[in-house]
């Protein structure tokens, strides 16, 4: 079983700093992209910023310039660096892991199972 867990979330005032991390774990090979989602009451979840294992990125134009994510490949990790936080910027944080390759017999799998983490709230007050 693959698993992700999301920390770091909690209460900050506007113009404040958090920072997110998201830990795969199990036995894993490898992990094509990694991202981070949000969702706040009553909103869809929304893409907020995603790397490839090459260190690519893709950001939500409501956090560029804001928001940094980075990932360490050898320890299945990936981190958003939060700055200049927004009270808009309130929601559950979710860690999502696409292209997960699993061992399996003679080489590696794709693995099928639940990809996404439990989500950690950020509450950004004004």
């Amino acid at each position: 079983q693959v698993q992700l867990v999301e920390s770091g979330g909690g209460l900050v005032q506007a113009g404040g700093s958090l920072r997110l991390s998201c830990a795969a774990s199990g036995t894993i090979f490898s992990i094509d992209a990694m991202g981070w989602y949000r969702q706040a009451p009553g909103n869809q979840r929304e893409l907020v910023a995603a790397i490839t294992s090459r260190g690519s990125t893709n950001y939500a134009d409501s956090v560029k310039g804001r928001f940094t994510i980075s990932r360490d490949n050898a320890k299945n990790t990936v981190y958003l660096q939060m700055n200049n936080l927004k009270p808009e910027d309130t929601a559950v944080y979710y860690c999502h892991a696409d292209g997960i390759r699993v061992p399996s017999y003679g080489g590696s799998s794709w693995y099928l199972g639940r990809n996404w983490g439990q989500g950690t709230q950020v509450t950004v007050s004004s």
